[in-house]
């Protein structure tokens, strides 16, 4: 995991929002093994202040459910507005996908799922 450090290798970057300690770090884990490396952080204020500061970001996983003002879904809209065509993954075990609140190019997974299921739905959206 990084966290906001200029990566020294090639890898893509993933930007990846969740509010659960246990979950991100599981999560994060399953990104760098297939091949990733990854930002993490816990709000998507802070997620929209380090994609400001990020080029190198070529994808968002986020929770819906996320600590800060902002959700997921709000989010992901910050972001495709933008960011346009950087994918966008929204997981939720909670929440049920929101058609009116879902950005045009994102996707949206349900828990439970596995690391495994985000990674290969991630390796689907990725373009970089």
């Amino acid at each position: 995991m990084t966290s906001e450090q200029t990566v020294a290798d090639d890898r893509p970057v993933i930007l990846l929002v969740e509010d659960e300690a246990l979950t991100i770090m599981d999560l994060g884990d399953v990104l760098e093994e297939g091949g990733y490396d990854t930002i993490q952080c816990a709000s998507a204020e802070r997620a929209l202040s380090i994609l400001q500061t990020r080029p190198d970001i070529c994808g968002l996983v986020t929770d819906v459910q996320l600590s800060g003002k902002t959700d997921g879904f709000d989010l992901a809209s910050s972001v495709a507005e933008a960011r346009p065509q950087l994918p966008i993954l929204i997981v939720s075990g909670r929440a049920a996908p929101d058609p009116d609140r879902m950005p045009q190019h994102a996707e949206f997974i349900a828990r439970p799922c596995s690391g495994e299921d985000i990674l290969q739905r991630l390796r689907h959206l990725m373009h970089c």
